[in-house]
Protein backbone atom coordinates (compact mmCIF):
# COMPACT_ATOMS: atom_id res chain seq x y z
CA UNK A 1 0.00 0.00 0.00
CA UNK A 2 1.30 3.81 -1.36
CA UNK A 3 0.94 6.59 0.95
CA UNK A 4 -1.02 8.18 -1.57
CA UNK A 5 -3.73 4.91 -0.97
CA UNK A 6 -3.54 5.71 2.89
CA UNK A 7 -3.23 9.61 3.08
CA UNK A 8 -1.64 11.77 5.66
CA UNK A 9 -3.71 11.17 8.77
CA UNK A 10 -3.69 7.56 8.58
CA UNK A 11 0.22 7.11 8.25
CA UNK A 12 0.30 9.69 11.60
CA UNK A 13 -2.23 7.01 12.82
CA UNK A 14 0.24 3.91 12.20
CA UNK A 15 3.69 6.06 13.13
CA UNK A 16 1.38 6.32 16.62
CA UNK A 17 0.60 3.14 17.04
CA UNK A 18 4.53 2.41 16.42
CA UNK A 19 5.08 4.59 19.28
CA UNK A 20 3.19 3.31 21.40
CA UNK A 21 5.23 0.12 21.74
CA UNK A 22 8.33 1.58 22.69
CA UNK A 23 9.81 3.28 26.17
CA UNK A 24 7.66 5.76 27.43
CA UNK A 25 10.17 8.97 28.35
CA UNK A 26 10.00 10.13 32.20
CA UNK A 27 7.86 13.07 32.14
CA UNK A 28 5.96 12.61 28.84
CA UNK A 29 2.18 13.80 29.68
CA UNK A 30 1.06 14.09 25.91
CA UNK A 31 2.76 12.54 22.93
CA UNK A 32 1.68 12.30 19.02
CA UNK A 33 -1.53 13.29 18.73
CA UNK A 34 -2.09 17.10 19.91
CA UNK A 35 -1.13 20.44 19.02
CA UNK A 36 2.08 19.98 20.61
CA UNK A 37 3.65 17.39 22.97
CA UNK A 38 3.48 17.93 26.79
CA UNK A 39 6.56 16.91 28.79
CA UNK A 40 6.83 17.93 32.84
CA UNK A 41 9.51 20.09 33.61
CA UNK A 42 8.96 20.57 37.43
CA UNK A 43 5.94 20.09 39.32
CA UNK A 44 2.82 21.39 38.31
CA UNK A 45 4.97 23.19 35.22
CA UNK A 46 5.34 21.64 31.58
CA UNK A 47 7.26 22.23 28.30
CA UNK A 48 5.39 22.42 24.65
CA UNK A 49 6.95 20.89 22.19
CA UNK A 50 5.88 21.67 18.19
CA UNK A 51 7.39 21.35 14.95
CA UNK A 52 6.28 22.06 11.46
CA UNK A 53 8.20 21.11 8.06
CA UNK A 54 7.87 23.47 4.91
CA UNK A 55 8.93 22.41 1.50
CA UNK A 56 9.08 24.48 -1.81
CA UNK A 57 7.10 23.37 -4.04
CA UNK A 58 4.88 21.27 -1.56
CA UNK A 59 4.10 23.87 1.19
CA UNK A 60 5.23 27.37 -0.47
CA UNK A 61 6.21 28.88 -4.08
CA UNK A 62 8.83 31.45 -4.05
CA UNK A 63 7.01 33.13 -7.03
CA UNK A 64 4.34 34.28 -4.49
CA UNK A 65 6.18 35.06 -1.58
CA UNK A 66 9.48 36.22 -0.56
CA UNK A 67 11.83 35.61 1.90
CA UNK A 68 11.00 38.09 4.89
CA UNK A 69 6.95 36.62 5.20
CA UNK A 70 8.39 33.16 4.22
CA UNK A 71 10.23 33.43 7.32
CA UNK A 72 7.97 35.46 9.86
CA UNK A 73 5.49 32.64 8.27
CA UNK A 74 7.36 29.69 9.39
CA UNK A 75 7.60 30.28 12.98
CA UNK A 76 3.83 31.99 12.84
CA UNK A 77 2.62 28.75 11.92
CA UNK A 78 4.52 26.72 15.57
CA UNK A 79 3.31 29.79 17.49
CA UNK A 80 -0.19 28.74 16.19
CA UNK A 81 0.67 25.49 17.96
CA UNK A 82 1.82 26.26 21.22
CA UNK A 83 -1.40 28.69 21.14
CA UNK A 84 -3.97 25.97 20.60
CA UNK A 85 -2.40 24.23 23.83
CA UNK A 86 -3.04 27.72 25.74
CA UNK A 87 0.87 28.41 26.37
CA UNK A 88 3.18 30.58 25.69
CA UNK A 89 6.24 30.52 23.21
CA UNK A 90 10.31 30.27 24.40
CA UNK A 91 12.47 29.54 22.27
CA UNK A 92 13.50 27.53 19.40
CA UNK A 93 15.69 25.83 16.70
CA UNK A 94 15.76 25.81 12.66
CA UNK A 95 17.39 23.29 10.16
CA UNK A 96 17.31 25.22 6.67
CA UNK A 97 18.34 23.06 3.61
CA UNK A 98 18.70 24.62 0.43
CA UNK A 99 20.72 24.78 -3.19
CA UNK A 100 23.84 25.65 -3.15
CA UNK A 101 23.46 28.80 -5.62
CA UNK A 102 21.26 30.32 -3.03
CA UNK A 103 22.04 33.99 -2.62
CA UNK A 104 23.50 34.73 0.63
CA UNK A 105 21.26 37.44 1.02
CA UNK A 106 18.03 35.59 0.39
CA UNK A 107 19.27 33.14 3.48
CA UNK A 108 19.75 36.86 5.52
CA UNK A 109 16.50 38.43 4.69
CA UNK A 110 14.57 34.81 5.49
CA UNK A 111 16.40 34.81 9.29
CA UNK A 112 15.66 38.31 9.24
CA UNK A 113 11.50 37.58 8.93
CA UNK A 114 11.91 34.59 11.39
CA UNK A 115 13.52 36.82 14.03
CA UNK A 116 11.42 39.45 13.48
CA UNK A 117 8.60 37.46 14.49
CA UNK A 118 10.23 35.87 17.34
CA UNK A 119 10.39 39.37 19.27
CA UNK A 120 7.09 40.13 18.40
CA UNK A 121 6.05 36.59 20.55
CA UNK A 122 9.02 37.27 23.03
CA UNK A 123 10.90 34.24 21.67
CA UNK A 124 14.45 33.48 21.06
CA UNK A 125 16.27 31.28 18.41
CA UNK A 126 18.53 29.14 20.08
CA UNK A 127 19.87 26.61 17.46
CA UNK A 128 19.66 24.24 14.65
CA UNK A 129 21.25 23.16 11.52
CA UNK A 130 21.85 23.76 7.65
CA UNK A 131 22.55 21.41 5.16
CA UNK A 132 22.18 21.14 1.06
CA UNK A 133 19.72 20.58 -0.63
CA UNK A 134 17.57 20.38 -4.07
CA UNK A 135 15.00 22.73 -2.98
CA UNK A 136 14.58 25.22 -0.45
CA UNK A 137 13.51 23.54 3.29
CA UNK A 138 12.37 25.00 6.22
CA UNK A 139 12.09 22.63 9.62
CA UNK A 140 11.46 24.65 12.78
CA UNK A 141 10.97 23.36 16.15
CA UNK A 142 9.28 25.33 18.74
CA UNK A 143 9.21 25.08 22.66
CA UNK A 144 6.60 26.82 25.11
CA UNK A 145 5.64 26.33 28.93
CA UNK A 146 2.83 26.29 30.56
CA UNK A 147 1.15 25.21 33.83
CA UNK A 148 0.28 21.54 33.70
CA UNK A 149 -3.18 22.03 34.53
CA UNK A 150 -4.00 24.61 32.43
CA UNK A 151 -2.73 22.65 29.00
CA UNK A 152 -5.92 22.44 26.39
CA UNK A 153 -6.17 19.25 24.53
CA UNK A 154 -7.92 17.99 21.58
CA UNK A 155 -9.98 15.98 23.69
CA UNK A 156 -11.90 17.51 25.95
CA UNK A 157 -15.02 18.10 24.21
CA UNK A 158 -18.33 17.13 26.02
CA UNK A 159 -21.99 16.87 24.58
CA UNK A 160 -23.74 20.69 24.83
CA UNK A 161 -20.52 22.65 24.69
CA UNK A 162 -20.53 25.29 22.02
CA UNK A 163 -18.19 25.93 18.98
CA UNK A 164 -16.01 29.08 18.40
CA UNK A 165 -13.76 30.18 16.07
CA UNK A 166 -11.52 33.77 16.60
CA UNK A 167 -11.06 36.20 13.70
CA UNK A 168 -12.60 35.15 10.49
CA UNK A 169 -12.30 31.73 8.02
CA UNK A 170 -11.27 31.27 4.34
CA UNK A 171 -9.46 34.25 3.98
CA UNK A 172 -5.71 32.28 3.44
CA UNK A 173 -7.00 29.62 1.14
CA UNK A 174 -8.95 32.77 -0.78
CA UNK A 175 -5.44 34.35 -0.80
CA UNK A 176 -3.69 31.57 -2.21
CA UNK A 177 -6.17 31.02 -5.13
CA UNK A 178 -6.09 34.62 -6.04
CA UNK A 179 -2.09 34.11 -5.89
CA UNK A 180 -2.35 31.27 -8.61
CA UNK A 181 -4.82 33.25 -11.04
CA UNK A 182 -2.09 35.70 -10.84
CA UNK A 183 -3.27 38.64 -8.08
CA UNK A 184 -0.37 40.75 -6.56
CA UNK A 185 -1.84 41.74 -3.18
CA UNK A 186 -4.93 42.14 -1.03
CA UNK A 187 -6.20 41.49 2.37
CA UNK A 188 -6.93 37.74 1.57
CA UNK A 189 -3.03 37.13 -0.07
CA UNK A 190 -1.53 38.91 3.22
CA UNK A 191 -3.63 36.60 5.22
CA UNK A 192 -1.89 33.45 3.49
CA UNK A 193 1.34 34.84 3.18
CA UNK A 194 1.71 36.00 6.68
CA UNK A 195 -0.43 35.02 9.29
CA UNK A 196 -1.41 36.02 12.59
CA UNK A 197 -0.99 33.59 15.35
CA UNK A 198 -3.35 34.10 18.25
CA UNK A 199 -0.71 33.34 21.29
CA UNK A 200 -2.65 35.96 23.71
CA UNK A 201 -6.16 34.70 23.09
CA UNK A 202 -4.63 30.75 23.31
CA UNK A 203 -2.86 31.98 26.72
CA UNK A 204 -6.09 33.80 28.25
CA UNK A 205 -8.54 31.61 26.60
CA UNK A 206 -6.48 28.89 28.86
CA UNK A 207 -5.95 30.91 31.50
CA UNK A 208 -9.82 31.63 32.11
CA UNK A 209 -10.55 27.84 31.62
CA UNK A 210 -12.76 28.67 28.87
CA UNK A 211 -12.10 25.33 26.46
CA UNK A 212 -12.93 21.95 26.88
CA UNK A 213 -10.90 21.20 23.75
CA UNK A 214 -8.85 23.55 21.42
CA UNK A 215 -7.13 23.56 17.72
CA UNK A 216 -5.64 25.54 15.09
CA UNK A 217 -7.05 25.51 11.63
CA UNK A 218 -4.58 24.40 9.28
CA UNK A 219 -5.73 21.78 7.72
CA UNK A 220 -9.21 23.40 7.22
CA UNK A 221 -12.08 24.33 10.22
CA UNK A 222 -13.73 20.80 8.85
CA UNK A 223 -11.04 19.02 9.26
CA UNK A 224 -9.90 20.41 12.52
CA UNK A 225 -12.98 20.28 13.82
CA UNK A 226 -12.75 16.27 13.28
CA UNK A 227 -9.58 16.01 14.91
CA UNK A 228 -11.28 17.59 18.26
CA UNK A 229 -14.28 15.43 17.79
CA UNK A 230 -12.07 11.98 16.89
CA UNK A 231 -10.21 12.61 20.16
CA UNK A 232 -13.13 13.48 21.91
CA UNK A 233 -15.68 10.96 20.86
CA UNK A 234 -18.27 13.32 20.21
CA UNK A 235 -20.15 14.89 17.43
CA UNK A 236 -20.75 18.34 16.26
CA UNK A 237 -23.30 20.53 14.43
CA UNK A 238 -22.11 23.26 12.59
CA UNK A 239 -24.22 26.14 11.41
CA UNK A 240 -22.68 27.57 8.02
CA UNK A 241 -24.81 31.17 8.19
CA UNK A 242 -22.56 32.09 11.67
CA UNK A 243 -19.50 31.59 10.52
CA UNK A 244 -17.39 34.81 10.50
CA UNK A 245 -16.06 36.09 7.02
CA UNK A 246 -14.33 39.28 6.40
CA UNK A 247 -15.20 42.08 4.35
CA UNK A 248 -12.54 41.74 1.79
CA UNK A 249 -13.31 37.67 1.55
CA UNK A 250 -17.43 38.22 0.92
CA UNK A 251 -16.49 41.33 -1.62
CA UNK A 252 -13.81 38.92 -3.56
CA UNK A 253 -14.77 35.44 -3.15
CA UNK A 254 -17.83 35.61 -5.92
CA UNK A 255 -15.38 36.39 -8.30
CA UNK A 256 -13.54 33.00 -7.82
CA UNK A 257 -16.76 30.54 -6.50
CA UNK A 258 -20.31 30.51 -6.40
CA UNK A 259 -20.12 28.94 -3.06
CA UNK A 260 -19.02 31.12 -0.45
CA UNK A 261 -18.78 27.97 2.02
CA UNK A 262 -16.75 25.53 0.48
CA UNK A 263 -13.28 27.37 0.47
CA UNK A 264 -14.16 27.88 4.09
CA UNK A 265 -14.94 24.67 5.39
CA UNK A 266 -11.57 22.63 3.69
CA UNK A 267 -9.00 25.75 2.72
CA UNK A 268 -7.05 25.72 5.73
CA UNK A 269 -4.53 27.71 6.43
CA UNK A 270 -5.97 31.19 8.75
CA UNK A 271 -4.21 29.73 11.93
CA UNK A 272 -7.63 30.86 14.04
CA UNK A 273 -7.99 28.66 17.49
CA UNK A 274 -11.30 26.87 17.25
CA UNK A 275 -12.53 25.64 20.68
CA UNK A 276 -15.32 24.10 22.80
CA UNK A 277 -16.35 25.58 25.54
CA UNK A 278 -19.28 24.73 28.26
CA UNK A 279 -22.42 26.85 27.39
CA UNK A 280 -22.40 28.63 30.79
CA UNK A 281 -18.87 30.08 29.78
CA UNK A 282 -20.46 31.55 26.83
CA UNK A 283 -20.81 35.28 28.33
CA UNK A 284 -16.57 34.90 29.78
CA UNK A 285 -15.91 34.16 25.93
CA UNK A 286 -18.00 37.32 24.78
CA UNK A 287 -16.19 39.62 27.58
CA UNK A 288 -12.76 37.85 26.59
CA UNK A 289 -13.44 38.70 22.69
CA UNK A 290 -14.20 42.42 23.96
CA UNK A 291 -10.79 42.53 26.01
CA UNK A 292 -8.68 41.00 23.35
CA UNK A 293 -10.26 43.53 20.53
CA UNK A 294 -10.61 40.20 18.49
CA UNK A 295 -13.74 38.38 17.83
CA UNK A 296 -15.22 34.99 18.64
CA UNK A 297 -17.68 33.25 17.41
CA UNK A 298 -20.12 30.57 17.78
CA UNK A 299 -20.94 28.17 14.83
CA UNK A 300 -22.22 25.51 16.35
CA UNK A 301 -22.56 22.82 19.31
CA UNK A 302 -21.37 19.84 20.26
CA UNK A 303 -23.79 16.65 19.92
CA UNK A 304 -23.71 12.99 20.25
CA UNK A 305 -20.75 11.13 18.65
CA UNK A 306 -22.88 8.52 16.51
CA UNK A 307 -24.56 11.78 14.70
CA UNK A 308 -21.04 12.88 13.11
CA UNK A 309 -20.19 16.09 11.54
CA UNK A 310 -23.45 17.64 10.58
CA UNK A 311 -22.83 21.02 8.71
CA UNK A 312 -26.17 22.78 8.50
CA UNK A 313 -26.64 25.42 5.60
CA UNK A 314 -28.95 28.86 5.39
CA UNK A 315 -31.80 26.70 4.06
CA UNK A 316 -31.56 24.44 7.02
CA UNK A 317 -30.34 21.64 5.22
CA UNK A 318 -27.47 19.36 5.17
CA UNK A 319 -24.58 21.14 3.39
CA UNK A 320 -22.30 18.71 2.16
CA UNK A 321 -18.68 18.42 2.72
CA UNK A 322 -16.69 17.04 -0.62
CA UNK A 323 -13.33 17.06 1.04
CA UNK A 324 -12.28 17.52 4.38
CA UNK A 325 -9.37 19.60 4.50
CA UNK A 326 -5.50 19.23 2.49
CA UNK A 327 -3.91 15.98 2.95
CA UNK A 328 -0.23 16.55 1.58
CA UNK A 329 -0.06 12.51 0.25
CA UNK A 330 -3.53 12.55 -1.40
CA UNK A 331 -3.20 15.82 -3.14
Amino acid sequence: MKLSEIGEFDLIKAIEALAAGGARGEGVVKGIGDDAAIIRSAPGKVILVTTDLLLEGAHFQLVFTDPHRLGRKALAINLSDIAACGGRPTAFVISVAMPPETDVAFVKVLYEGILEQARQFNCSLVGGDTSKGRALMISLTLLGEAEEERVVYRSGAKHGDRIFVTGTVGDAALGLEQLKRGEQGGQCIERHLDPIPRVKAGEEIARQGLASAMIDISDGLAADLGHILEASGRGAQVQLPQIPFSKEYLKTIEQYYSDRYGLVLTGGEDYELLFTSPPEKEEAVVRLAQALGTPITMIGEIVEASKGLKVVGEDGKEYPIEQKGHDHFKT
